[in-house]
Order: structure tokens, then C-alpha cells, then sequence
């Protein structure tokens, strides 16, 4: 019987929020723009389920423009104190603006000003100027709740694969690789 893969990330997760002291739900995000060339930073998961893994950012950064002409990703977790990894690739699609608008007001209000403030991935003059605008943005929403920026969103990488890496002792680390059948998944190993 193939364990179900989400419920195994679950598992994982939860040991990690308890075990890493800072950012447990940090994860690589690779994209790639049209001409193949490679992106990767950290961005920090927000929600996940059986529909897939949840990220928010600006939509006129690097990452978003490599989105909107290749939508496909890949996640890595590493979590280090537990001396393990999870591989997640698959396609890519932008959250609900409901989905959108919920998150932003969990949000807390100097995270929402700075999504206003900041031109993101976009080359910036001096540290100063970007305090400038966000002394902007107090002044502007003083008072009053901070909408979500109409270019601010999610984006949710729907799993097609997910490899669940165990370190071992001697580098026989175990791999085990769940792939999309259908409507349900299909489990091998890799060779470390």
C-alpha cells in the first residue's frame, strides 16, 4: 500500500516547526524564464495541502515574470536539525484573490506598508529611498487598514513529484520518490 505522500510532508512538517528555530517553512523556489535561465531564492510557505504549496509575493518581481512564461517550480526544504530534505516539482498557478486577500490581512501592518513600498527585484538608488516610501505609506494608509496591493498575490505549486530525503550514516541516505498516477500517487526509491 503506497503511503499517502501529503500525509508523510505533514508528518515531516510538523517534526521541523518544533526542531528548526528559525523559519521552518523556508523553501528554495526554482523558476526559470523563457530562455531556460535559472532562478532560486527562499521564500516561505504559507499554506499547504492537497491542492498544493502556497508562497505570496510581488507579481512584478523575477520570480513572477519567470512564472507567468514557464509556470512549473520546484520546492526544496532542508531542514538540517533533522538532517532531512523534500524535493517538490510541478506546475504553477496564482492563488484566489479571495485566497489573496485573506492572507494579506493575517499580515502584519509594517509587512503589508513594505509590500506597498517596495519595487521588488527592481534595482534601488539607496537604502534611504526605500525608507522614504515606506514613510510614505504610513503616512498614506495611516488610520485605515492597509489593502492588499493590486500586484501582490500567491502563487500554489501543485505537486507532480515529491522526494522524501533521509541522510543515513556513510551517505546511504534513503530516497523515496512519489510520483502523480491518476487521481493518487505511485512510490519507488531512488539510489542516494
Amino acid at each position: 500500500m503506497t503511503i499517502d505522500p501529503l500525509e508523510l510532508f505533514d508528518a515531516w512538517y510538523a517534526e521541523a516547526r518544533t526542531s528548526e528555530i528559525n523559519d521552518s517553512n523556508a523553501v528554495a523556489l526554482a523558476t526559470s524564464d523563457s530562455a531556460g535561465r535559472l532562478g532560486l531564492r527562499m521564500v516561505l510557505l504559507k499554506g499547504h495541502g492537497p491542492d498544493g504549496f502556497v508562497f505570496y509575493t510581488n507579481q512584478e518581481g523575477r520570480k513572477a515574470a519567470d512564472i507567468a512564461v514557464n509556470p512549473q517550480a520546484a520546492l526544496l526544504f532542508h531542514w538540517k536539525s533533522l538532517r532531512r530534505q523534500i524535493r517538490i516539482e510541478g506546475p504553477v498557478t496564482t492563488v484566489t484573490a479571495a485566497e489573496a486577500d485573506a492572507y494579506f490581512a493575517t499580515r502584519g501592518r509594517d509587512s503589508q506598508l513594505g509590500a506597498w513600498a517596495s519595487d521588488q527585484s527592481r534595482p534601488l538608488d539607496s537604502r534611504a529611498t526605500f525608507e522614504a516610501r515606506f514613510a510614505e505609506m504610513q503616512a498614506r494608509f495611516d488610520g485605515g487598514p492597509v489593502p492588499r496591493p493590486p500586484y501582490w498575490s500567491g502563487y500554489r505549486v501543485t505537486p507532480r513529484s515529491i522526494e522524501f530525503w533521509q541522510d543515513r550514516e556513510h551517505r546511504l541516505h534513503e530516497r523515496r520518490l512519489f510520483t502523480r498516477a491518476g487521481d493518487g500517487w505511485a512510490e519507488g526509491m531512488l539510489y542516494p
